[in-house]
């Protein structure tokens, strides 16, 4: 039986689909701040587009949002190591892209996360052999077109020459009826 994935929020930011800590940590099946911490420990592994951390304006729209949402203090980010007085003020979530998020798989070690990691390999050699495969289609398919553009000369050269051949003769001329005058 498959482990159900808990519903992920995949929102925009920045002109980019991204994924929170919180929800990322989620899915992975550990805690946010495990996840933080790895990723902390593991900084080398994410560049700026793998990852981001919301500025405060982005925080605060977010946050929010959230209450609107959902008043359940578990949405937010780095609950877990900040005390409640400061954890609004200063502790700002970070933002995972698709690659970032497909990163942590590879820093965490919960069961979820090395399933994911297997999971996106064996995806990546499945598009890898649907590419070979649609190459050589490709391939086949311009082989067929060259043929087509030589066969569609030949036909252009045979209908030149049978043109003049479809064209009605001309009419003999006519014999005059009547008196002609010298």
């Amino acid at each position: 039986m498959k482990a159900k994935v808990p519903d992920v929020r995949i929102i925009t930011l920045r002109n980019q689909k991204v994924v929170l800590d919180v929800d990322l940590a989620r899915v992975y099946g550990v805690t946010t701040k495990r996840l933080n911490e790895q990723f902390r420990r593991n900084r080398k592994r994410f560049p700026k587009d793998f990852a981001f951390q919301l500025t405060t304006e982005e925080n605060n729209a977010m946050r929010s949002q959230l209450v609107t949402a959902s008043s359940d203090p578990t949405m937010w980010s780095q609950i877990a190591t900040t005390s409640r007085r400061r954890r609004r003020k200063t502790h700002r979530p970070w933002a995972f892209t698709e690659h970032g998020a497909l990163q942590v798989a590879n820093i965490l070690r919960s069961d979820r996360a090395i399933a994911m990691s297997v999971y996106v390999i064996r995806a990546f050699i499945e598009l890898r052999e649907k590419v070979a495969t649609n190459a050589a289609i490709l391939k086949r398919l311009a082989e067929i077109d060259r043929t087509l553009l030589q066969h569609d000369t030949a036909l252009r050269a045979v209908y030149q020459k049978l043109l003049p051949l479809l064209t009605p003769p001309p009419e003999p001329p006519r014999r005059q009826i009547g008196f002609s005058q010298p």
